[in-house]
């Protein structure tokens, strides 16, 4: 018997050179630009910074899936919210889509 998991995870898609810069332009033609660019500009130094001192670039991709998760779910937050549904039982973000490292 071996200890090996039948199937190993697969590891997520690598993100184009571009993914920031493109999650970015993004941001700044959405409704809610002038709170998720500077949100994004924030998480991304805080990235940066983590990058590093890790000499790795999983924080900044973590960065990048985080924030295309967020422009793709938002079409759905916004018309769950239009359409008057009670809300007050939702899911927090970070939980959804599992903490950072």
């Amino acid at each position: 018997m071996s200890a090996q998991p039948d199937r190993a995870p697969v590891p997520p898609a690598p993100l184009a050179p571009t993914a920031a810069a493109q999650v970015l332009a993004q941001l700044r033609v959405s409704e809610r630009a002038d709170t998720w660019v500077p949100a994004f500009q924030h998480d991304w130094a805080r990235g940066l910074e983590d990058s590093r001192h890790s000499y790795s670039l999983s924080p900044l991709h973590d960065v990048v899936r985080t924030w295309q998760a967020r422009l793709e779910a938002a079409p759905y937050v916004a018309e769950f919210l239009a359409s008057g549904r009670d809300d007050s039982e939702g899911v927090d973000l970070a939980d959804a889509l599992g903490r950072q490292r």
